[in-house]
């Protein structure tokens, strides 16, 4: 649905689409139960900020996409959509727009969740960057709540 983005190599090192293969690995084939944005109180420039977004899906798995700080890197998501009319639909791909800008879950009938991504690799390839990217099964208090 949406065409691999090539990044420059003096930009990138692979992070980002790894990122995105990542993602895509854990969500496709499945569907979309909630998402969540666990937000940090007060970001270190003053403002609220989202630390996570946290995906749960229907196979009774979290997804979870958490931002990084490393110097000048980073890897933060800005906001996120969801259209909750698609999430009945299994999810089929993801994919990028805009320079890794826009991440894109979908499925047949389009965009199920979109994302903005604001990222540098800061002085390349010095500092990390790129999401931490953790997948974890609900515990029983969780499937219960």
């Amino acid at each position: 649905m949406y065409a691999e983005e090539t990044l420059d190599e003096e930009c990138d090192n692979g992070t980002m689409p790894g990122n995105v293969d990542e993602l895509r690995d854990a969500v496709v084939g499945h569907r979309i139960v909630s998402v969540e944005a666990q937000r940090e109180t007060v970001s270190e420039w003053g403002y609220p900020a989202i630390a996570a977004l946290v995906i749960t899906l229907d196979n009774g798995k979290r997804v979870e996409l958490l931002n990084t700080d490393d110097c000048c890197a980073y890897t933060e998501l800005s906001s996120f959509l969801l259209h909750p009319e698609r999430v009945d639909h299994v999810i089929t791909g993801v994919g990028t727009t805009d320079g890794y800008s826009t991440w894109h879950i979908f499925a047949d009938m389009g965009d199920v969740l979109e994302l903005s991504v604001s990222w540098s690799s800061g002085n390349p390839f010095y500092y990390g960057y790129g999401f931490n990217i953790r997948v974890r099964e609900l515990d029983d208090a969780e499937v219960a709540a």
